[in-house]
């Protein structure tokens, strides 16, 4: 979905016919300026989509911590000018979409910190409609994206694998329909199946659920032939076990799903 039409969306669910107190309380003509601030330690993200709810007020919105900035404690993030009914209409949806996202960046920003070095990405866990905020997100937070959506890659799921009467079946069928140039990528839940992926002719393999110990041997297995991600229920504190098992990546839901919003706030600067 486009933003603006996100942003739409959005400001019709919390207004609706009107903005009934703000209306009573401000003159048409009003004027005035807003400052928007952390209450807590965090990273900054979702500015665009912030932005985009005061432009459709008719409201100047100006950054002072960039997305994927840290800020703390009252530190100003941003400036809001315009329409004092614009500012006040806008300003739930707008601070909505900070704290959600500010928290995803600052959810991953501190996954990352346990084990740097190790590639980790998101996964398709995202909210309906607002997956590429939350992917932005995910990247102000220092981690990577994985495939945006089924379009633009390909992955063999346990029940594709069902459905297609094996992975051998799944990957050659996937390989007869499928751009030459994009990679193949096999779930696999044992080592039985790493081998058949593998045999298969698989680019990458998805390690799902699988302790360290049989991890450890699916990296031996595997000796570099495929690209290892380890994936399924997978928390921060287990990345640095991950890393020293030299995984080629690790796909973590939670860095989205996972994350807490955090405490921003709006203040009206007197006239």
């Amino acid at each position: 979905m486009e933003l603006d039409e996100l942003v739409r969306l959005t400001l019709a669910e919390d207004v609706g016919p009107a903005d009934l107190t703000t209306e009573a309380c401000v003159s048409e003509a009003s004027q005035g300026r807003a400052r928007l601030y952390a209450k807590e330690p965090l990273v900054l993200s979702g500015h665009r989509a912030a932005a985009e709810v005061f432009r459709q007020l008719g409201c100047a919105y100006t950054v002072v911590v960039p997305d994927g900035g840290d800020a703390g404690p009252d530190d100003t993030v941003a400036w809001v000018d315009g329409p004092l009914r614009g500012l006040l209409t806008g300003e739930r949806a707008a601070l909505n979409f900070l704290m959600r996202l500010s928290g995803v960046a600052t959810h991953t920003r501190a996954a990352v910190s346990r084990a740097p070095g190790l590639k980790l990405v998101d996964t398709r866990k995202t909210t309906p409609c607002l997956r590429r905020l939350e992917k932005a997100a995910v990247r102000h937070g220092g981690a990577g994206n994985h495939r945006f959506g089924l379009f633009d890659g390909v992955m063999i799921k346990d029940n594709h694998i069902v459905a297609a009467g094996g992975i051998r079946a799944a990957v050659a069928r996937v390989r007869a329909a499928a751009h030459p140039l994009l990679r193949v990528e096999v779930e696999v839940e044992s080592i039985a199946e790493l081998h058949d992926a593998i045999a298969a002719g698989a680019d990458d393999v998805l390690l799902d659920n699988m302790d360290d110990a049989t991890l450890a041997e699916a990296v031996r297995v595997a000796a570099g032939r495929v690209r290892l991600e380890v994936s399924g229920g997978i928390t921060p504190e287990r990345l640095p076990v991950l890393r020293a098992l030299q995984v080629d990546r690790v796909s973590m839901g939670g860095l989205i799903h996972r994350a807490r919003w955090v405490d921003l706030s709006m203040r009206i600067l007197p006239a």
